[in-house]
């Protein structure tokens, strides 16, 4: 239906878009009411048509930001991956949760995996808390615990991301899973606002306190290069 839309250079009435889709007027009918009220497609409340709404524009500009995020992101992934040993990620923040847009993985034969659209754990995960640092609002209980050491205590997890916002950065030891550390810093605009989240990620016996405190300055330079270039 959103093509039949964008191929015409005119509005369409409901049966017209029936019929240049083969849908069922009266499918096309309820599907209308829904895209309508994403702002999908507009109504044409004189004439009875229907065009394609806004919020397509911003959708196209949220998914070319996040391209020109990931060229961007790139060649710092790749310089933190050889630097450190371990895999560096990048994320972008959704509805509640952080998803993996890009990764450069570790050379060494023992590393984690990182998958793209990957979704964080708010409460187990380092870029989660980066996430919750800025967002401002904490999951609802019960928190599900995925290690001994995840935090499943709303007050322990309030204070946790506390010390993410005091310091800049995240941590997570082991709380997603059992022999897995990370560390995760933001990527903010000019006005603040979170845009990304970088992250690094490796087997607890090899990056552990001390490694992780090491690739923090890393970590929070390529941040601010990353914000710097994508503005530009």
């Amino acid at each position: 239906m959103l093509d039949a839309l964008a191929c015409s250079s005119r509005d369409l009435g409901t049966n017209e878009i029936a019929r240049r889709t083969g849908i069922n007027p009266s499918s096309v009918s309820r599907l209308l009411g829904t895209l309508t009220g994403g702002g999908l497609v507009s109504h044409v409340v004189e004439t009875g048509r229907y065009r394609l709404g806004l919020r397509l524009i911003q959708l196209g500009n949220a998914a070319l930001e996040r391209l020109d995020l990931r060229e961007v992101a790139r060649p710092h992934l790749t310089a933190l991956a050889e630097a450190t040993g371990e895999t560096a990620t990048l994320s972008v923040p959704g509805e509640g949760e952080a998803i993996t847009l890009d990764f450069a993985g570790s050379a060494s034969s023992v590393q984690s995996v990182a998958r793209l659209g990957r979704p964080s754990v708010p409460h187990a995960t380092a870029v989660g808390k980066v996430l919750l640092a800025h967002n401002r609002e904490m999951p609802r209980r019960p928190l599900e615990s995925y290690t001994d050491h995840t935090i499943t205590d709303l007050e322990l997890l309030a204070a946790e991301v506390a010390l993410t916002t005091e310091r800049g950065w995240a941590e997570s030891v082991g709380e997603r899973e059992a022999d897995l550390n990370a560390i995760a810093v933001p990527a903010v605009s000019g006005e603040g606002d979170l845009r990304a989240i970088l992250g690094l990620q490796g087997p607890a016996a090899r990056f552990d306190s001390d490694a992780m405190q090491a690739a923090v300055r890393l970590l929070l330079d390529s941040a601010a290069k990353i914000s710097m270039e994508w503005t530009r």
